[in-house]
C-alpha cells in the first residue's frame, strides 16, 4: 500500500480509513520544520526559565510552581535520584497515572486511526514536540505494533486523555500491544520492531494525550460505514419496491424539486435508477393476481404443477361499480394483489424522505469531522512566529480538547441509525403480512400443508434490533460529569457517542440485511406469480384464466357474457407481456443474493442463511451492483495525499 503523506492540513477521510486499514504514513519536511520552530522554542523559554503551564509549572492548582531541576528528595542523604529531571517527570507521569482505561481492547483499525490523526495534528506545528519523537511515533505505526486501548475511560474533554496514554505509553516503554495479534507488553512490541523507547522533553506527554483522537478515529470509522449502508438501504429500499409492484410517481424529480432537501433529492434519484427498466413498477394494478394455497387441481399442466402456490382475482360485477364508472373504463374490473390506489404505505413513499434525512444528518457529521481531522486539538497552543512581546501571548491555553462539536455531531447521527432500522423493519414486516404484502403468500411460504412458518421469525430478529437500537439512542453528549475536581466541569462525552455510533452502525447493517434476505424472496414470489399468469394467458384460453377468477356468474346466469368478455379483455393483456421482470440494478443484487442464498420453497433451516445475508451487507458485496453514484470512501487518491 502508498504511503499517506501527513502535513496536519490535508488528510481527508478516505485517507484516514486507509492507514486505519494498513497503509503506512510518511510525514512532510515542511510540516516537520513548523514542528522543530515550537519544540525549540519552548525550550527556549524553559532555559529562561519562563512559567508556562504544563511545561515549566505543575497542572492544576501547582500551575503557580515553577519546576526546579531535580526532585526535592534528590538532596536527602541516601536518596537514589530518578535519573530523570523534573520537566520529564512530570510529562512521564502525566501519561503513566492517565492510562487507566477499562474493558475490551479498542480494534486494530480504531487503534492506528487514532495514532494516524494524533501525528497528523501535532505536525500542524503548535504542539511543542520534538521532530523525533513525533518520527518515532509514526515509526510505532508504521511497524504494526497497535496500542492495547482499553474501549471505556474518555469524557471527551480534555480529549480523549486516558486511551491516548494507552498510545503513549507503549511508545516509552510501558503498557501492552498487539504484534501480528499477539498481546505482549509494551517493551517487547518495540524490541520486536527495532524500536526504541522515547524519552520525553518539554510538554511532549501533553501533545501526546490531549485531543480528541479516539472520538475522531472511531468517528470516521463509524461514518464510513454508515457510508456504505445508507447506499445498501436505498438498494433494499429498491428491492422491496419491485417486490410490492410498487408505485414510483413518489420519486418523481420534479416532485422532489419542491422540496429540495439535498438527502431528498439524492435518494429519490438513486431509486429512479435502481428501478429503471423494472417492469413491476407502476403494473396496472389488475394484472397482479394474488396468492391463493396450492392445490392438486390448481394448475393443469406438469410444469405448472411444480409452482409453489396457486392464483386469482375477484371480479367486479356491474352492479358493484357504481360511482367508479370512470375507473373501470381505465382498469379492468378485477381485484387481484394489488390494491386500486395511486399510492403506496409511507414505508415505501416515503423512502426518500426518511433516508434522505438520514443521508442529510450524516453529511452534517462528515463536515464537522473533516474539520477536526486537521485541527489542532491539545493544550496549551503555541504560537513560535507571533509577533508578541509576552510569552504568555505566544503560548495560550484554550479548550481544542473539548469534544462537543463531535459529540454533537454524532447525536445527530445516533438519532437517525434507528429510524433508518425502523423503516426497513417496518417494510420487512409488510412483505411478510398477508394483509399488507399485497397479495404475496403469509410470511412468504406457500404452506400449503399448515406446517411452515416461512419468514414469520425473521421480522422478530429485526423488530429486536431496531428496538435495541432505539433504547441506545440517547445522546451521551446531553449528560455531563464534571471531572479533574470540578476544573473541568463540563465535558462532551463525545467518545462514548462515536463508539456507541460505531457499533449501532453494525447492528443497522444486520436489519437491512433480513429485508434484503426477505425481500429476494418476495421478488422472486412476485415475478413467478405475475408471470404464471402471464403463462396462462399465453395459451389463448380464457376458460383456465377464468377458472382462476372468483366472483364470476354460472354459465346459465345473466351477466355471464359480460364476464367472459372481460375475461378474454384480461387474458389479451397478459398474453401481450413481456415477461415480469425488477429493475437491472434491482436484478443484479437479486442475483448475488441467490448465489449464496437459494429461494424458500419449503421450510428449512435459516440461520445459516440469516449469518450469509448478514456477511453479503457486512462485506459489501452488493455495493458493486451500484451505478456511478456511489464511490466508496476507502477509495485511494490520487498518489496517497489529499487533492
Amino acid at each position: 500500500m502508498k504511503s499517506i503523506r501527513l502535513d496536519g492540513r490535508s488528510l481527508t477521510r478516505a485517507q484516514l480509513v486507509m492507514v486505519a486499514h494498513g497503509a503506512p504514513v510518511a510525514l512532510d519536511d515542511t510540516a516537520l520544520a513548523g514542528v522543530a520552530r515550537a519544540a525549540d522554542f519552548l525550550a527556549e523559554q524553559v532555559r529562561r526559565e519562563e512559567p508556562i503551564y504544563g511545561v515549566s509549572t505543575g497542572f492544576g492548582s501547582n500551575a503557580d510552581r515553577l519546576l526546579g531541576a531535580r526532585p526535592l528528595r534528590d538532596d536527602l542523604p541516601g536518596a537514589t535520584p530518578s535519573g530523570r529531571s523534573l520537566h520529564e517527570e512530570l510529562q512521564v507521569n502525566l501519561i503513566v497515572t492517565h492510562a487507566v482505561c477499562v474493558g475490551e481492547p479498542l480494534p486494530a483499525d480504531v487503534v492506528r486511526a487514532m495514532l494516524c490523526i494524533r501525528i497528523n495534528t501535532l505536525l500542524k506545528g503548535h504542539s511543542g514536540i520534538r521532530v523525533q519523537t513525533l518520527q518515532a511515533l509514526a515509526a510505532l505505526l508504521n511497524s504494526g505494533i497497535v496500542p492495547v486501548v482499553p474501549a471505556l475511560g474518555s469524557v471527551g474533554a480534555s480529549g480523549d486523555l486516558a486511551p491516548l496514554s494507552h498510545l503513549a505509553i507503549v511508545l516509552l516503554g510501558g503498557g501492552e500491544a498487539f504484534v501480528d495479534g499477539e498481546r505482549m507488553p509494551g517493551a517487547e512490541a518495540l524490541k520486536r520492531a527495532g524500536l526504541e523507547p522515547v524519552t520525553l522533553s518539554y510538554k511532549e506527554g501533553l501533545a501526546l494525550n490531549n485531543g480528541t483522537a479516539q472520538m475522531l478515529a472511531t468517528g470516521v470509522l463509524a461514518l464510513q460505514k454508515l457510508d456504505a449502508l445508507l447506499d445498501t438501504a436505498d438498494l433494499a429500499a429498491a428491492m422491496t419496491i419491485d417486490a410490492f409492484a410498487g408505485r414510483l410517481g413518489a420519486f418523481d424529480p420534479e416532485v422532489h424539486a419542491l422540496r429540495p432537501h439535498p438527502g431528498q433529492v439524492e435518494v429519490a434519484a438513486h431509486l429512479r435508477e435502481l428501478l429503471a427498466g423494472s417492469t413491476l413498477a407502476d403494473i396496472p394494478y389488475h394484472l397482479v393476481p394474488r396468492f391463493r394455497p396450492w392445490l392438486p387441481s390448481s394448475w393443469d399442466t406438469a410444469e405448472a404443477q411444480a409452482l409453489r402456490f396457486d392464483i386469482g382475482w375477484d371480479w367486479v360485477p356491474s352492479d358493484q361499480r357504481h360511482g367508479r364508472e370512470k375507473f373501470y373504463t381505465r382498469f379492468r374490473p378485477f381485484r387481484g394483489g394489488k390494491k386500486h390506489q395511486p399510492q403506496d404505505s409511507y414505508s415505501l413513499r416515503c423512502i426518500p424522505q426518511v433516508h434522505g434525512a438520514v443521508r442529510d444528518a450524516v453529511e452534517q457529521a462528515k463536515r464537522v469531522f473533516e474539520i477536526e481531522l486537521n485541527a489542532v486539538t491539545d493544550n496549551p497552543l503555541v504560537f513560535p512566529d507571533r509577533d508578541a512581546e509576552h510569552v504568555e501571548e505566544k503560548v495560550i491555553s484554550a479548550g481544542h480538547f473539548h469534544g462537543m462539536p463531535l459529540a454533537l455531531a454524532m447525536s445527530y447521527v445516533k438519532a437517525a441509525i434507528p429510524v433508518l432500522a425502523s423503516i426497513s423493519e417496518r417494510r420487512l414486516n409488510k412483505l411478510v403480512d398477508p394483509s399488507t404484502n399485497d397479495g404475496l403468500p403469509g410470511f412468504l411460504i406457500g404452506n400449503e400443508d399448515a406446517t411452515e412458518s416461512g419468514y414469520m421469525i425473521v421480522q422478530y430478529t429485526a423488530a429486536a434490533i431496531v428496538n435495541d437500537l432505539a433504547t441506545r439512542a440517547h445522546p451521551a453528549s446531553v449528560y455531563s460529569i464534571p471531572t479533574s475536581a470540578n476544573a473541568e466541569d463540563h465535558v462532551s462525552m463525545g467518545t462514548n457517542e462515536t463508539r456507541h455510533v460505531l457499533s449501532m452502525a453494525e447492528d443497522l447493517g444486520k436489519v437491512l440485511a433480513l429485508e434484503i434476505y426477505t425481500a429476494a424472496q418476495a421478488l422472486d414470489l412476485r415475478v413467478d406469480m405475475i408471470n404464471a399468469a402471464r403463462d396462462l394467458a399465453r395459451r389463448g384460453d380464457a376458460e383456465a384464466l377464468a377458472a382462476k377468477v372468483q366472483g364470476g356468474p354460472a354459465s346459465d346466469r345473466p351477466g355471464r357474457g359480460a364476464f367472459v368478455d372481460e375475461v378474454e379483455g384480461l387474458c389479451a393483456e397478459l398474453a401481450a407481456c413481456e415477461p415480469f421482470h425488477p429493475g437491472g440494478i434491482v436484478a443484479e443484487a437479486h442475483a448475488i443474493v441467490r448465489e449464496a442464498i437459494p429461494f424458500l420453497d419449503r421450510d428449512r433451516a435459516l440461520d445459516g442463511e440469516v449469518a450469509a445475508a448478514v456477511r453479503l451487507v457486512a462485506d459489501g458485496a452488493l455495493l458493486g451492483v451500484l451505478p456511478r453514484w456511489r464511490v466508496p470512501t476507502s477509495s485511494p487518491v490520487g498518489e496517497g495525499r489529499a487533492p
